[in-house]
């Protein structure tokens, strides 16, 4: 194969591998080695549709002043993620605002930032986001046009019931850019593979490197979304006294329910379990079911010690994705929490694994050879196969 042959086949896999992270990451809600923003806050850091490569937080969670970080906000545009920078911190959390914003999030009413609502990190190099111009703006494009697509077929086939509009825009995304990637490597027709068999024998491409890779960026993403937002949240109670309106601030020997936010912002369903972490608290149901895009809540009790003071109290959540019978999920979680985590990979994995077999028919063949073939746009072939 001559280097340009293999700059050009290495390009196009980068841009699928793109589109692929990007699919997966709006699917499952945690952005994966990708992201863009979508207004002007970090402006002139970054433009509306900018993109910047994400660091996930279970890779590198170590937050410090001067991050650009996504994280899941409370109130902030209703809820979310949210790509703003730490400009502070505080006992209760990091302080973040846009570059574009003259006040901090917090003035404008949003709660100190915590660890576990941070899922990832942009990447910065001397000091400077790594910044891909214009990548949302691709990604949003694509979206709408996949989204025209899909309502079509949603008018004769009632198919909008099953995975609504953008679900099944994401599909049909996804679809065509794994489409394209067995196109470029994989299919060839009978007569060009019998004539240059020989030739070719050498310049093979295994099938299961290609779907080693998109497994990897499936289960990486997948356990992204399962573990970013998981963790251990603290409450500080103070047994006071007398009751006061600070729903924290609890008469000794009594007690006072909060109600705990699960949100989801991914399009798959999740099974969240949050339980105690330490003495005096307890949770309301322990386990919830959160629709994608969505969010549930449970009521956690804490409870204040006859003597004064203040004192730590901690719930743990774990949430796994709805892809297993809940009831399988509880009996490993009730084993270890990871090991749902593992199955659920597994699964994702063998999954993949499947669907190359299919496509391929279970043959190793070789890389496509005739340039013409090639000298078709990526998105042109994608659609070839979707007709």
């Amino acid at each position: 194969m001559s280097v340009r042959r293999a700059l050009t086949l290495g390009a196009e896999a980068f841009v699928v591998l793109v589109v692929v992270a990007l699919l997966v990451g709006q699917v499952l809600g945690t952005p994966v080695l990708l992201g863009y923003v979508e207004t002007g806050s970090m402006e002139p850091t970054m433009e509306p549709g900018d993109g910047f490569v994400a660091i996930p937080t279970a890779i590198d969670g170590d937050v410090e002043e001067g991050d650009v970080i996504v994280f899941r906000a409370e109130e902030l545009q209703g809820g979310g993620l949210t790509t703003h920078r730490v400009v502070g911190e505080t006992e209760r959390g990091y302080i973040t605002r846009g570059d574009a914003n003259p006040f901090t999030d917090q003035d404008g009413g949003e709660p100190p930032v915590k660890d576990a609502q941070v899922v990832a990190k942009a990447l910065q190099v001397g000091g400077s986001v790594v910044v891909v111009p214009n990548l949302g703006t691709l990604v949003t494009g694509l979206q709408s046009a996949f989204a025209d697509v899909q309502r079509q077929l949603a008018a004769t086939t009632g198919t909008r019931a099953l995975l609504g509009t953008q679900g099944i825009a994401y599909l049909l995304l996804g679809l065509s850019a794994l489409l394209y990637v067995f196109d470029l490597f994989f299919a060839s027709d009978g007569r060009d593979r019998n004539r240059d068999r020989d030739r070719d024998r050498d310049q093979g491409v295994s099938p299961g490197v290609v779907v080693a890779a998109l497994a990897a960026v499936l289960v990486i993403a997948a356990t992204a979304a399962m573990v970013v937002p998981a963790g251990t949240q603290e409450f500080g109670v103070v047994s006071a006294e007398f009751a006061s309106e600070n729903p924290t601030v609890i008469e000794r020997g009594e007690s006072a329910t909060l109600p705990y936010t699960v949100p989801n912002a991914g399009l798959v369903p999740v099974v969240a379990y949050v339980q105690p972490a330490s003495d005096g608290v307890s949770v309301t149901p322990e386990r919830v079911h959160v629709a994608g895009r969505g969010e549930a809540t449970v009521d956690v009790t804490l409870s204040a010690p006859d003597e004064t003071g203040y004192y730590r109290r901690f719930v743990t959540e774990n949430r796994y994705l709805a892809v297993l019978p809940t009831s399988v999920v509880g009996s490993l979680h009730g084993v270890h929490p990871w090991l749902p985590i593992l199955v659920i990979d597994a699964a994702l994995a063998g999954g993949m694994a499947a669907l190359g077999l299919v496509v391929l028919g279970g043959r190793r063949v070789r890389v496509r050879k005739r340039e013409s073939r090639h000298d078709r746009s990526l998105w042109r072939r994608a659609l070839r196969y979707l007709r």
